[in-house]
């Protein structure tokens, strides 16, 4: 290489670069900036990767992506097979707990299913009693010959208020029931005592006055949801409602109902009168009905606290009662859609009353008791659902129907 002739200065090779200005304009160029980023990028991206690869070779899993605790046997000896020992991963040992303090009730097994007595399904009877002891012969009578297995049924019966000899002749009746040798005796029985200070007269004309259906219905109402959340037990799958003055009724009524599979089913109430040596069937419950426009209209106009009731001048709903609809000669399995129901017989799904489905004590929708309850029920979702040709037979009131 040729040097110059004067040889290299300071000032010659000062002279030879280029000037500050040019430098600059060249580093604040957007290419070379952007040129230089992504040298840096490439650079630690590069340096990343050296330094996690024998890292991530190091903890390579070979198994599944779950853990070892949820994996099934099979799975676990998969996982270990490529291990010299294979490791069985315990979460911890079963825990026992021996204490007295603690129940743990599981309602998952509990099913209302159309094989009740086959699937071996409790089924609980209610009874609500106030002066009833002139019915409670017929009564024993009528559910000792029912053919759902006795060992499968509880009874309870709710006492209240009574002025005559319910009680005792309750006793004495359940006594002869139970201790039958003829007869099998139900699985338990359960006497609730609970009074209300409820001084309505159990005469026929005073009950079915209209001036005492609003009271009553109310004390009813108490008195049935005291009696269910007293006797429910979390073993139940079905609860039958029947009152104690039901004269005549089929013997294998209970599972006729639950092959129905519905949430909650009635039967249509009648009674007999005999006359002149003549059978007269007269109709009884008019408290199972179809919902009408006129009704709703006039549940519109009412205070809210008011309680329609059925069959009085005083409050005309037009509604269609199934009490007036089919016979027990034609088919029995006929089910319509009701809106609202009487309590001398209903079948209940014990999950509507767990999941908070009672007799209304109050006014809701203009109702109450178990007419109420059949709105309540209907507004969660439930059926409701009554039997126009299968006939129960109610005591004779002499003109008076249950309203």
């Amino acid at each position: 290489m040729l040097l110059p002739k004067g040889g290299v200065s300071w000032k010659a090779a000062r002279a030879s670069l280029p000037p500050t200005r040019a430098i600059w304009v060249l580093l604040t160029k957007t290419r070379f900036l952007l040129l230089v980023a992504l040298a840096g990028v490439i650079l630690l991206l590069w340096r990343g990767i050296r330094s996690t690869a024998p890292d991530m070779q190091r903890f390579y899993c070979w198994g599944p992506s779950q853990s070892p605790m949820e994996m099934t046997p099979n799975e676990r000896a998969a996982w270990t097979s490529h291990l010299q020992t294979p490791v069985i991963f315990n979460h911890h040992a079963p825990m026992e707990v021996n204490s007295s303090t603690i129940q743990k009730v599981d309602l998952n097994p509990i099913k209302s299913t159309t094989k009740a007595a086959d699937n071996k399904e409790r089924v609980l009877i209610l009874t609500p009693l106030k002066d009833a002891s002139q019915y409670l012969s017929r009564y024993f009578e009528l559910i000792a010959k029912l053919t759902y297995p006795h060992q499968l049924i509880d009874l309870a019966f709710l006492v209240s208020d009574t002025t005559d000899d319910t009680m005792a002749i309750l006793a004495a009746e359940l006594g002869r029931v139970q201790e039958d040798p003829k007869g099998v005796p139900f699985r338990s029985v359960m006497i609730v005592e609970k009074n209300f200070g409820q001084v309505l007269s159990q005469e026929v004309d005073d009950r079915h006055g209209f001036a005492a259906q609003g009271p009553r219905r109310k004390a009813l109402g108490r008195a049935r949801n005291y009696l269910l959340a007293t006797a429910l037990k979390p073993e139940h799958s079905w609860v039958y409602w029947r009152d104690a003055d039901i004269v005549d009724s089929p013997e294998s009524i209970i599972q006729d109902f639950v092959a129905h599979d519905k949430d909650v089913l009635v039967p249509n109430i009648w009674f007999h009168r005999y006359e002149d040596g003549h059978d007269i069937e007269g109709r009884y419950d008019y408290n199972s009905w179809i919902e009408s426009k006129q009704a709703l209209k006039l549940a519109s106009k009412l205070d809210k606290d008011t309680i329609l009731v059925e069959g009085y001048k005083e409050y005309k709903t037009g509604r269609t009662y199934m009490a007036l609809m089919g016979d027990w000669r034609e088919n029995k399995d006929m089910e319509i859609e009701l809106d609202g129901i009487g309590g001398v017989n209903i079948m209940v799904k014990a999950d509507v009353h767990r999941s908070g489905i009672n007799f209304p004590c109050y006014a809701f929708e203009n109702q109450a008791e178990t007419e109420g309850f059949a709105k309540m029920a209907k507004r969660a979702g439930y059926g409701v659902y009554g039997l126009p040709n299968y006939v129960v037979w109610h005591i004779d009131t002499m003109g008076k129907s249950n309203l």
